[in-house]
């Protein structure tokens, strides 16, 4: 970790802040933004540099891409390079579906999952331009096991709605039918079943899905895909 440098964003509390402190005591110079504190800002500032290497704190809109890409600039330029990106920026509104305000969803997307497009996005080039780089991002097991809040199926079960989907591999559409031939021919041979699958192939398993037969299935991605996941 030595003279390397990492950027960590929502880097003044939590596991942010845990993150950003043990780069620093394994020798790593840190970056991170903040949205609203200045005094914790300037408090962790002073314990990264307390611990001798260079620190930076930025207060960025992690959710705009303009201020992600000028954050990432100002790095480079007083550090030289960006080894490590950790997208740990998160924020909860969690609330049932029915009662859920648009600005919270719109909060939540853009901030918990736009921001990691923005920050990679501003990153990449120099990483690979330095050929190596390594980009973390911190999500939740809400992703893995869906709680109440978070997971549609998990919310509405006890009303008797199932709540699936269906991952799709590559189907014989308009939009498939655009790809390149030596690209479709790689795909093929990359699944299973050595072809695309047709729209009646998933039409047939929506189906089954939202007929009484699946009536015990919920919270499931079912994948149509004829083995390319494997």
């Amino acid at each position: 970790m030595s003279n390397k440098t990492a950027i960590v964003t929502g880097g003044t509390r939590g596991i942010g802040r845990a993150i950003v402190l043990e780069l620093a005591k394994n020798g790593c110079n840190v970056a991170f933004n903040y949205s609203k504190s200045d005094d914790l800002a300037n408090e962790l500032l002073k314990e990264i540099e307390a611990l001798g290497v260079k620190a930076m704190a930025k207060k960025a809109d992690v959710s705009d891409f303009e201020s992600a890409k000028n954050m990432v600039k100002e790095v480079k330029d007083n550090f030289g390079q960006i080894d490590f990106l950790v997208n740990n920026a998160g924020i909860t509104r969690d609330k049932l579906l029915a009662l859920m305000k648009e600005e919270d969803w719109d909060d939540v997307i853009n901030i918990n999952l736009k921001s990691v497009y923005n920050f990679s996005k501003a990153v990449i080039m120099t990483m690979v331009k330095q050929k190596s780089g390594n980009i973390l991002n911190i999500t939740s097991v809400s992703g893995i096991a869906g709680v109440a809040g978070k997971a549609l199926a998990k919310e509405v079960g006890k009303a008797n709605i199932n709540v699936n989907a269906i991952a799709c591999g590559f189907i014989e559409t308009d939009m498939t039918a655009s790809l390149p031939e030596e690209y479709k021919k790689k795909m093929t041979e990359m699944t299973s079943l050595k072809r695309f699958g047709t729209t009646e192939d998933v039409a047939k398993v929506a189906m089954f899905l939202l007929s009484d037969d699946a009536k015990y299935i919920t919270g499931q991605v079912i994948s149509v895909d004829g083995g390319l996941a494997l």
